[in-house]
């Protein structure tokens, strides 16, 4: 067992000293001795790219806007010009609503006049026919009255002689009840 616990040690240290072996010095960037070139090959790729950038993609980009510019100012100037015509319709709308109200209040006014004028006609009739009625009522009132009037001197003796029966228990004579409702119905 010792034996291949000291196996384990020789391999991770010839597995350590493998990993350190492959590399000298510092981050390659960095490194002095590759400085110039690596200078190079940078300018040499940022002049590629400036140029790929400034002949293909800028005048793509700068077409691309200019054709979104030019979209926007058109639609601007439709959306100016659906505006005015809204404007100019909603003006319209307006002067046909004013006149369709002042048409509204003419036949208003017209159907008001000739209903008001009915119902006075009617109001009229219907006074005339109401008067008729009342004076016959009148008629019928005064004609109840007089009879009533007529019998009031009987329905008083008879009630007098039943309240002074129902009272006393005794029938009063015809001749004291009679001057009794006399007296009663002249005072």
């Amino acid at each position: 067992m010792a034996e291949s616990h000291g196996d384990a040690k020789g391999q991770q240290a010839g597995a350590h000293t493998e990993a350190n072996g492959g590399h000298s010095g510092g981050f390659p960037p960095f490194d002095s001795s590759t400085f110039a070139s690596q200078l190079v090959s940078l300018l040499i790729a940022f002049v590629a790219l400036y140029l790929i950038v400034s002949r293909i993609a800028l005048p793509r980009v700068g077409s691309v806007l200019d054709a979104r510019q030019k979209a926007i100012e058109g639609d601007l100037a439709k959306a100016q010009e659906l505006k005015d015509a809204s404007d100019a319709a909603l003006k319209a709308y307006e002067s046909e609503l004013a006149a369709a109200r002042a048409r509204a209040q003419a036949i208003s006014a017209e159907t008001r006049e000739r209903l008001n004028a009915a119902a006075e006609a009617e109001r009229k009739t219907l006074e005339e026919r109401l008067a008729v009625k009342l004076a016959e009522a009148e008629k019928t009132i005064a004609s109840t009255r007089e009879t009533a009037m007529r019998n009031v001197r009987g329905i008083a003796a008879d009630a007098a002689a039943a309240i002074v029966q129902r009272l006393t228990g005794v029938l009063p004579d015809g001749k004291s009840v009679d001057s009794a409702v006399d007296a009663s119905l002249k005072g």
